[in-house]
């Protein structure tokens, strides 16, 4: 499983949310957010049970962008295409 800080940021840059935007919408203060993003969950301040569990909620993606993943991008259907 990928470290805490690299889900956090990927989660984080693919929704536009900054630390304090995530400190409020899960209740985890900011400095413990930025921690985790500095540390993972391996660091000197670890996250609790409840703290993991709010931001899988949070940042878990929409199921529609889920969905768009998965469809051909235009650009790579050209690439992939099997020549005839």
């Amino acid at each position: 499983m990928r470290d805490l800080a690299h889900l956090l940021e990927d989660a984080m840059n693919r929704r536009h949310m900054s630390a304090e935007a995530v400190a409020h919408a899960t209740g985890i203060r900011t400095p413990r957010i930025k921690a985790f993003l500095e540390d993972g969950a391996e660091g000197p301040i670890h996250p609790t049970r409840e703290e993991l569990e709010e931001l899988a909620t949070l940042l878990v993606p929409p199921q529609t962008e889920a969905l768009e993943a998965t469809r051909p991008h235009p650009s790579r259907a050209a690439h992939d295409a099997v020549p005839s």
